[in-house]
């Protein structure tokens, strides 16, 4: 990897957005730990060219929990401090790009649009209903692996990790079972376009199409509501407020999206630590018990996300020793984060029964993954039923063959054949 000794700003340290994604994919660890080496904020290029702008990575984990939670000095908004053309978006009246990127939805506001977006959608996702959906999402995993039991073997993620979180975010939401197939193809083309002032008319064609496939949806439920969360949501007013029927479809696309993406990462890439770390799949398989603890150090290890959502500086402020300018790009790196070595010991070992005060995988502040708690959920029932159903887990095919996929914000496994 081809990464300066100096951190002066302007310098290329590393660069996310160059297409050359090696690093990131086969062995984000020693990338990590080498931007940690240069400091807890290190100056990376700005993704658009001509742009006379400074981005940073921000590795380390007080620094990026600075950035997540201090919403004065860092806005997930650019149009807030008036550089809404920064990553070459355009207004929704002049855009050619799909609904999800020209409305606003809570990954792209803060107060007080975010507690109003936020409210409305946590009324229909309550904790007493995702609590409710345990024994649901036990019979999915049942039901999926009793399709291979006698098989003696599968795919991981085609067979188990991605089924599962899409039939219960599908059935939560009221999404045809027939429609979910193709919900993979779009939302495998929604990350690979998310990037900074990407073009790609192929993957622009599949996200127009999910976004109007879910306008139809809605219109559907408008005229036959059912007891699901489209219809509730429908239904909800909170002061006399309700989303707008673009922030109705952008908030949906983004729940489909986000309500299987994250958790069929969290299932594969967890499966993989786990057979490329015999020892604690034993200790795993030996005591079940250890599965929640076990899926909090899967997710500090190699969680869904690389990254956080970029952040803009508001005015000039000192990070990490670095001086940002009102208006820089900052980007925390939260699989950086997750392996600081002054928060954990020996951060780059994996450890099921490592205590873990916190970890950044589903974020920090109010931009904290709405679906965190169903994903634990689902990672706990998933894992638990695997091991205990197929103790005898291991690859079927070499291990140098398993591929991943990569977009900026996510590292995922291609595919995944097991033996059991």
């Amino acid at each position: 990897m081809n990464i300066p000794d100096q951190t002066t700003p302007g310098e290329a340290a590393f660069n996310p957005f160059s297409g050359d994604s090696a690093a990131l994919v086969e062995n984000p660890f020693a990338l990590f730990e080498l931007l940690r080496s240069m400091g807890a904020v290190v100056p990376i290029p700005f993704p658009l060219p001509g742009m006379d702008r400074q981005a940073w990575a921000v590795t380390r984990m007080e620094e990026a929990v600075q950035v997540l939670k201090d919403h004065a000095h860092f806005t997930v908004d650019p149009s807030s401090i008036g550089v809404n053309s920064l990553l070459g978006r355009n207004t929704p009246e002049t855009s050619d790009a799909p609904t999800f990127f020209t409305s606003k939805t809570m990954l792209s506001v803060d107060e007080p649009d975010h507690r109003r977006l936020r409210l409305l959608v946590s009324k229909a996702f309550t904790p007493r209903y995702i609590e409710s959906l345990r024994p649901r999402v036990q019979e999915i995993a049942d039901e999926l692996l009793d399709r291979v039991q006698d098989q003696g073997q599968m795919d991981l993620i085609k067979d188990y990790a991605y089924p599962l979180p899409i039939n219960v975010i599908s059935e939560m939401l009221g999404v045809p079972h027939a429609d979910r197939a193709q919900i993979r193809v779009w939302s495998e083309a929604l990350a690979r376009g998310l990037g900074f002032g990407k073009r790609d008319p192929e993957a622009t064609a599949h996200m127009r199409a999910f976004g109007e496939y879910v306008t139809r949806l809605v219109a559907d439920k408008r005229l036959q509501p059912a007891d699901d969360l489209i219809s509730h949501l429908i239904a909800i007013e909170e002061e006399g407020d309700r989303l707008s029927e673009a922030e109705m479809i952008s908030m949906l696309t983004l729940l489909i999206f986000a309500g299987h993406e994250t958790t069929s990462n969290l299932i594969g890439t967890g499966t993989l630590m786990l057979l490329d770390h015999p020892d604690q799949l034993e200790k795993l398989k030996t005591d079940v018990s250890l599965v929640p603890a076990a899926v909090e150090e899967l997710l500090r290890y190699s969680g869904p996300a690389n990254i956080a959502g970029p952040r803009f500086a508001t005015e000039d402020i000192e990070l990490g020793g670095q001086q940002i300018k009102k208006s820089d790009l900052i980007i925390p790196f939260l699989g950086s984060a997750n392996h600081d070595e002054s928060q954990f010991t020996q951060p780059d070992e994996l450890d099921i029964a490592r205590t873990i005060s916190r970890h950044l995988a589903f974020g920090q502040g109010i931009h904290t993954c709405l679906g965190a708690p169903l994903a634990r959920i689902e990672g706990d029932i998933a894992f638990t039923t695997l091991l205990r159903r197929m103790p005898n887990l291991r690859f079927s095919v070499p291990r140098e063959s398993v591929t991943w996929h990569y977009a900026l914000v996510s590292r995922s496994v291609a595919s995944l054949p097991v033996a059991f």
